[in-house]
């Protein structure tokens, strides 16, 4: 058995999401089929479909410290405290030099530019209106720094920019860390605040790849026939990882081990998905983690509800998991959208729960399953009870050709 020095597992979870600003809030929506898409009004564009978080930013922050943070640091200072208490680690007296923080985004700097500029549109462009904030607003590191800035934290900190994959990503690279031994804790996990820019919306609009519906709650579509483009949301999931020797001294809850994960790269298209790398992505993984297609019970999907990109990862699923007949897959975004960096990590959390109550929880919104997208155990309109649940592989990609995969194991 591996040493425990070198075995990396979570140990506490803080989120906000669409439906829910808790894991067993966010888990108890997945399994009653509760959306968390609404309408939403966005500068220029009026009216649009988008899961919006409703956390409360004053738990952890003052008003001011709020006005002069960002969304994605607020979110971040939020999932980051859920987490720490979560974990019930002596956070007072911990070396705050041991504690690492690592957050995956996709975007970062848009909302507060696009703000700035429309401000002194008001003022015929006049410059001496722009925020003297602007800056460390919009720095790559911001949501990372204002979590260490709020919680005091002296180790290290960053973001990691990995597209949509970034929420695997950042609890790729807390891991990593904790395996050098830079920190004894890491927060690690992704956060978004992607709605808060409309240029993602009309950016997603001009590529005829942003979701309508009459009805918000059935919007998110992925592997549906009518599907038609993706939901943008906001939200983030943050973990506590440590070392599994480190956890049990202290006596922690365990959620689960990280015992396997993987990043690679398409290199064939700015935005559609390559199927072949997606396939090499994952079998790495379950290579590293020492295990078969076979001995996967739950596969979190990444589907987005993207007409080609949802029949690409499914190409690739069915080659990996051909005649795995205990293997399921389900899909997060149909109930909250698309939360971009933190969207890896929130879909991780929603399943986390499955160790212990063996339910998968299902795909929503289903109505007409594309012939392209049919899967051996794709667990639609009602959660499944299985006999045991122990490895949930995953799946995150991204714009440019990013692929992420996280395997947990039951502890």
């Amino acid at each position: 058995m591996m040493d425990k020095h070198r075995r990396i597992v979570i140990t506490g979870i803080g989120l906000t999401a669409p439906n829910g600003n808790t894991l067993d809030a966010f888990r108890a929506s997945l399994l009653k089929g509760v959306s968390g898409v609404v309408p939403f009004e966005t500068r220029y564009m009026g009216k649009v479909l988008a899961g919006v978080c409703t956390y409360d930013p004053l738990k952890y922050q003052m008003k001011k410290e709020v006005r002069r943070g960002t969304r994605a640091g607020s979110i971040a200072i939020y999932c980051s405290r859920e987490a720490m208490a979560d974990s019930k680690l002596d956070f007072v007296s911990f070396d705050k030099s041991r504690v690492g923080v690592y957050l995956g985004i996709t975007e970062h700097g848009n909302v507060e530019t696009e703000n700035e500029i429309y401000n002194i549109s008001q003022f015929n462009y006049d410059t001496k209106f722009w925020s003297h904030h602007h800056n460390p607003r919009t720095v790559a590191n911001s949501s990372a720094g204002e979590v260490t800035l709020n919680m005091g934290i002296t180790g290290p900190h960053y973001t990691i920019g990995a597209a949509c994959a970034a929420g695997n990503a950042g609890v790729i690279q807390g891991a990593q860390m904790l395996l050098l031994g830079e920190v004894d804790i890491a927060l690690a996990g992704g956060v978004s605040e992607s709605i808060h820019t409309f240029g993602i919306f009309a950016s997603f609009a001009s590529q005829g790849a942003l979701a309508s519906h009459p009805d918000p709650a059935k919007a998110s579509r992925p592997f549906d026939r009518d599907r038609n483009g993706i939901v943008c949301s906001e939200g983030g999931c943050v973990y506590v990882l440590e070392r599994l020797d480190h956890a049990e001294a202290r006596g922690a809850q365990i959620y689960g081990e990280i015992i396997g994960y993987h990043i690679n790269s398409d290199a064939t298209d700015f935005v559609l998905p390559n199927a072949e790398r997606h396939i090499e992505c994952m079998r790495t993984a379950l290579k590293k983690a020492g295990l078969g297609p076979q001995d996967i019970d739950v596969v979190s999907t990444h589907a987005t509800a993207t007409p080609l990109g949802d029949i690409q990862e499914c190409i690739a699923l069915r080659t990996v998991f051909a005649d795995c007949l205990n293997t399921h897959f389900n899909n997060t975004k149909s109930f909250i959208g698309h939360a971009m960096g933190a969207a890896g990590a929130l879909e991780l959390a929603g399943n986390l729960p499955s160790f212990d109550d063996g339910l998968i929880h299902h795909t929503i919104n289903v109505d007409h399953l594309d012939p392209d997208c049919a899967l051996d155990n794709l667990v639609l309109h009602e959660p499944r009870r299985v006999r045991h649940v122990t490895y949930v592989l995953n799946n995150s990609s991204g714009m440019l050709g990013i692929n992420s995969v996280v395997v947990v194991k039951r502890v």
